[in-house]
């Protein structure tokens, strides 16, 4: 079975870091492209980190601030975030595809407030 599992989200004050982790199974992680999406209330789902295993990529919004990292022989791929903001407050959700179709996490949720 094909699944991602997010972790580790939860309320931090303004300025602060955490660490969300996704674990997969049922696919071959070491070449597939992760992925870490959020979802604020009342906006789209947009597309804050990737990673291929070489150079990711980040969303304008959170460079220099959040770093995506993966260890293939646990299957997980990390979201790193520091300074974080009141506008990073969303749900976060961990991203692959598996034969032509996208597979998401069930999604963890990351408060920023003072």
């Amino acid at each position: 079975q094909v699944q991602l599992v997010e972790s580790g989200g939860g309320l931090v004050q303004p300025g602060g870091s955490l660490r969300l982790s996704c674990a997969a199974s049922g696919f071959t992680f070491n070449s597939r492209v992760m992925s870490w999406y959020r979802q604020a209330s009342g906006k789209e789902r947009e597309l804050v980190a990737a990673s291929a295993g070489g150079m990711p990529n980040y969303a304008d919004s959170v460079k220099g601030r959040f770093t995506i990292s993966r260890d293939n022989a646990k299957n997980t791929v990390y979201l790193q975030m520091n300074s974080l903001k009141p506008e990073d407050t969303a749900v976060y959700y961990c991203h692959t595809r598996y034969l032509g179709a996208a597979i998401w996490g069930q999604g963890t949720q990351v408060t920023v407030s003072s």
